[in-house]
This record gives structure tokens, C-alpha cells and sequence, in this order.
């Protein structure tokens, strides 16, 4: 794809906006009262799956500066008669490229401004001004979708650089019986932790499957509420040229969509699998960090 052709597509989806210049939640609007208690209904089995992987705290190709966790003294071996409590302190870097966190409408800057124009400059050393995670600190709760890409093309997954095409995410809803629609949380499997867990960290920031721009608008005419991977969304290297990470500036900039990067589907999938279907209730649950630009994050899948 082409800077212009790229271009082209994030000046439609922008003028398509519906909620006015003031609209601060973005897509999170698609999500109702009504779509809330529906999304009630998919809970047949009363089983929880979380969707964030393991937080690590080691090195890795993917993760040179994992996150920090600490205990503090008194430690267990110190503990004598009385009262004693295990404490830790946990450090990180929420925006990686290992450990599961969701983006705020602030994190992704495009040509000067932030969702709907806001200007860039409203993130400063102290955060974030306007359109932080506190946006989202009522939860999100609604139906979440799962397509499973690799499961569709007969795949265990996607290769790093390849991309998730709209045919392709047809071909998964037509596999899976289901199809996104308005207020729905989509997660889009590639694959990226299987490959991870199978064959190890590897320089994701370099490398990685993700979803072609040319999906954007498709997520957006359905009226989806919120988007979310097990990869970074992004194929790596880019596919447009002259423009880094070209959906998260589609989905966050352009459509207020709140992203979920790096979460883990395993258990989601093979469950999904075995009831044979492929919705289900979702709650996420950012921490309250009111000048944030994301958060970490383990969404709950509840079928």
C-alpha cells in the first residue's frame, strides 16, 4: 500500500466519525446498556479464560527491558513470632512488545494530533491531559468475537511479516459461524504466542504478523468497539510505505478504537474450539491510571 492510498483510507474513516469534535470515548460508544445485557447471554458454560499472557521479568529478544519485580523486606526466611506480610513492587514499560496491555485514544500520534484532533501536545511529562485510559475506567464489558486465522487457513500460525487480509478474516467468520458487528470486542488470532512458546523470543519490533490496513475499514462499517491480538495488530515491517504502524493509527487515531496488544488465545481457542462456538462474554478491566496512555491488562473471556 501506498502513503497516499493509506492516506486516502484514514481521511475516510476520520470524516466518518459520528460522535462530534467533542467525543472523547470513541468506539467505546458503540457499547450500549442493550449491548451489555446481551452480550449476558453468551455465558453457557461458566467457564473464565484469561486472555493476558504471564508477566515476565527476564530479558528476551522481544523484551530487552522486561518489566522489574521486587520484594521487599522483611522477607518469609525473617518472619519470626507475630504478625508478618509477603510485599513486592512491580516496574514496566506498558507499550512492549512481550507483556499484554491496552492502548489509550492518547498513545498513538498522527501528523500533530491525537482521536478526533485533539492535539498532540496535551501528552506531556505528566501523562496524558485528555483521552487517557480513564476513558475506560467504568470497564469494558460486551460480546467479545475471536478469529482464529490460523485455524482457518489449516496454519498452527501466521509467519512474522505476513498479514491478515479481509479475505481472511471473512474465511474465519464463515469457519466459525460468527460474524463481528456493532459494539462487539474483536480479537484477531495470528498465532504470535504459539510461535513464541514453540520456537522462542524473537525481535517482534522487527518481525512480526499482524493485520493489513485494508481491514480497518471493514472493522469500522461493522462497528466494532474494541480491537485486540495476540501480536502487536501491525504486520512488521510495515506494508505502507513511509508509515509506521499503519492500523494502530487507523484503529486508535482515526477510529478510537481501543487496541489490546500482545495477549495470549490459547486456552480461548482450544475452548471455543470444543463448544464450538467462537463468542462469548468479555470484561476488561484497565487499572486507573488517570493521565495513562495504556495499561496492562488480562481481559476475561466468560462462556
Amino acid at each position: 500500500m501506498t502513503e497516499a492510498e493509506f492516506r486516502s483510507i484514514y481521511d475516510r474513516l476520520r470524516r466518518q466519525l459520528p460522535w462530534g469534535p467533542d467525543d472523547r470515548r470513541g468506539a467505546l460508544n458503540y457499547i450500549t446498556p442493550d449491548e451489555v445485557r446481551a452480550a449476558l447471554s453468551e455465558v453457557q458454560l461458566g467457564r473464565t479464560v484469561p486472555l493476558a499472557a504471564p508477566i515476565e521479568d527476564w530479558p528476551a529478544a522481544d523484551n530487552p527491558e522486561p518489566a522489574r519485580h521486587e520484594m521487599k523486606e522483611p522477607l518469609g526466611a525473617d518472619a519470626g513470632r507475630g504478625v508478618f506480610f509477603g510485599m513486592d513492587r512491580i516496574a514496566m514499560n506498558i507499550h512492549g512488545n512481550a507483556d499484554s496491555h491496552i492502548d489509550a485514544l492518547c498513545h498513538v500520534m498522527f501528523d500533530g494530533t491525537l482521536y478526533n484532533g485533539v492535539p498532540a501536545d496535551t501528552v506531556g511529562e505528566h501523562g496524558a491531559a485528555e483521552l487517557s485510559i480513564d476513558v475506560a475506567a467504568d470497564g469494558i464489558v460486551g460480546r467479545g468475537v475471536l478469529l482464529d486465522i490460523p485455524r482457518s487457513r489449516g496454519v498452527q500460525w501466521l509467519e512474522p511479516g505476513d498479514s491478515v487480509t479481509v479475505d481472511d478474516v471473512l474465511a474465519a467468520e464463515r469457519d466459525q459461524s460468527v460474524r463481528a458487528g456493532r459494539g462487539d470486542i474483536v480479537f484477531v488470532r495470528v498465532g504470535h504466542r504459539r510461535r513464541r512458546n514453540e520456537q522462542g523470543p524473537w525481535d517482534a519490533a522487527q518481525a512480526r504478523a499482524g493485520l493489513h490496513p485494508s481491514v480497518l475499514p471493514v472493522l469500522a462499517e461493522r462497528q466494532i468497539a474494541v480491537l485486540g491480538g495476540d501480536g502487536n495488530n501491525d504486520t512488521a515491517p510495515s506494508v505502507v510505505a513511509g508509515v509506521g504502524f499503519p492500523v494502530h493509527v487507523l484503529a486508535v487515531n482515526a477510529l478510537g478504537l481501543h487496541l489490546l496488544d500482545y495477549l495470549q488465545f490459547t486456552s480461548l481457542a482450544s475452548t471455543c474450539a470444543a463448544a464450538g462456538r467462537w463468542s462469548f462474554l468479555c470484561v476488561i478491566a484497565p487499572l486507573r491510571l488517570p493521565t495513562g496512555t495504556g495499561s496492562p491488562v488480562n481481559p476475561i473471556a466468560v462462556l
